[in-house]
């Protein structure tokens, strides 16, 4: 595969998950504006679950799959068919039970009138778990055009919907204004359940994009081969695991710890606000998702050369530096982003923001360094610091979310990712030396962070004002950045 080619496909492929995530991005505002935070809390907590059961549902296999479809081409046939068919069978096990049990489910969620969410999500997550061979396929195939048709086609079906279902029928409806389309396809007491529909449709309309794939690959099963990835993928699967622990379970601890005590509106309204306000964290998280998806390949590329070392700290410190300018500019202009979620009643979780973009600073840094047991092939260091991170998250939201709801569950990620980070250096030093410059890099997160809560002082009335300050306190940055990292000029 030429150069060329692969920069072209690493941009598809980048560019169309981004991109994918950042327009489902844009239905918060609709959410958020359409429901009130207890009813967002339904939303944000159903979500959670997803997170779960498609690492779950996947157990490695999609990871497993790379690993083996190149290994031998003669087995490249039976490396698909074998992986297919175990997701088939996990897959109709599990949406056969969930099924069955839906009500039994519903009961221990506490959402004993809606059973029906547990059907539609567990076909929701059945469907994109086994799909996701066939989108592996694709990309071990070069296809990235029709990699990018399929996802960006889920997404603009599910956008659609929603757009349809929550901002042309509810308004009109609730209005009066209606008409037959409305009075069709539109029920009042469906609520929250048409963006869990939405997303069902998305999902079926993506699996039947894929069934070319399925259907060409439906031959060639081995059970000794499906050994041997399932073998390769379960330490994987921990992992992964330990990763979406990291990443949702304050939202379902939220829920199981303080329903009995606060009742069912204000715990859900508390889950509501602060998933709403951790999509303000959207744009860090958006750049280092953007980010991975480039340094990766280009890691290993110049693992190689003899500067390799030299480049790797130039990386990290340029991209704490975008990470650091990126929550300065979020937290300067607060007042304006806040709009994106339009109703009012979620504003008091703002608080949180600045806790979580700095907990995704220091996530993309985990990311960045996380390169040495790559390269080392020891992987299992990446499972144990994921795993240690996990218990550190579950034993600070059990302690402390009684006390503080939300506010603990953003502080239990900062210390997480935090302490994630140092684990990884430590380890990092130990088996991959890689002198990174620390004084300059942390310096740029405290300076960031001081010029933050230095403007919490400084806060002139007129507004133009206040915004023209902190563009200078922006530009201020920059200027200070600049100066620090401009090329040096030799003395002849």
């Amino acid at each position: 595969m030429s150069l060329k080619k692969l920069v072209s496909q690493t941009a598809i492929y980048g560019l169309s998950s981004i991109l994918g995530r950042f327009l489902n991005y844009l239905l918060v505002p609709l959410h958020t504006a359409v429901f009130i935070p207890h009813q967002f809390g339904i939303i944000t907590e159903m979500y959670s679950y997803v997170a779960f059961l498609v690492v779950l549902l996947t157990y490695g296999l999609e990871t497993s799959f790379f690993r083996f479809i190149n290994k031998d081409q003669e087995n490249n046939k039976s490396v698909f068919s074998s992986a297919v068919f175990s997701l088939f069978v996990s897959t109709t096990v599990f949406i056969s039970a969930a099924i069955i049990f839906s009500q039994q489910i519903a009961d221990w969620l506490r959402y004993p009138n809606h059973n029906e969410y547990v059907i539609w999500f567990a076909i929701i997550v059945g469907l994109d778990a086994f799909g996701s061979i066939p989108l592996a396929k694709l990309r071990s195939e070069g296809k990235a055009k029709r990699f990018a048709f399929i996802n960006m086609s889920n997404v603009l079906v599910n956008i659609v919907l929603n757009v349809f279902f929550l901002g042309y029928c509810m308004p009109h409806f609730q209005s009066g204004d209606t008409n037959w389309l409305i009075d069709t396809f539109y029920n009042p007491h469906i609520g929250v359940g048409y963006v869990f529909i939405s997303n069902l449709i998305a999902s079926v309309v993506k699996f039947g994009l894929m069934l070319p794939e399925l259907w060409n690959g439906r031959k060639g099963f081995e059970r000794p081969m499906l050994i041997k990835m399932l073998g390769f993928g379960w330490p994987l699967l921990l992992a992964g695991l330990a990763g979406i622990v990291n990443e949702t379970i304050d939202r379902i601890m939220l829920k199981r710890m303080l329903f009995d005590e606060l009742g069912e509106v204000a715990t859900m309204t508390q889950i509501g606000i602060y998933g709403a306000c951790y999509k303000v964290s959207i744009i860090i998280t958006l750049f280092i998702q953007a980010f991975r998806y480039a340094a990766e390949p280009f890691f290993f590329a110049q693992k190689n050369e003899s500067n390799s070392k030299e480049i790797y700290v130039k990386v990290m410190n340029y991209f704490i530096i975008v990470c650091s300018f990126i929550f300065l500019g979020v937290m300067l202009y607060i007042d304006l982003i806040k709009y994106f979620i339009p109703n009012k009643s979620y504003w008091e979780g703002l608080q949180i923001v600045p806790l979580l973009l700095m907990a995704n600073v220091f996530l993309g840094i985990y990311y960045n360094q996380s390169i040495w047991y790559k390269f080392i092939n020891k992987t299992i260091y990446g499972a144990a610091i994921a795993i240690f991170g996990a218990i550190l998250t579950i034993v600070i939201n059990y302690i402390f979310i009684p006390y503080f709801g939300y506010v603990a569950s953003a502080f239990a990620t900062l210390i997480c990712y935090v302490s994630m980070t140092v684990a990884s250096y430590v380890l990092g030093q130990k088996f991959y030396p890689i002198n990174y410059d620390l004084k300059r890099g942390l310096g740029y997160i405290l300076g960031a962070t001081c010029l933050y809560f230095i403007s919490l002082f400084i806060k002139p009335e007129n507004k133009m004002l206040l915004y023209l300050f902190n563009f200078i306190v922006l530009m201020f940055f920059i200027g200070v950045v600049y100066f620090l990292e401009r090329p040096k000029k030799s003395i002849t």
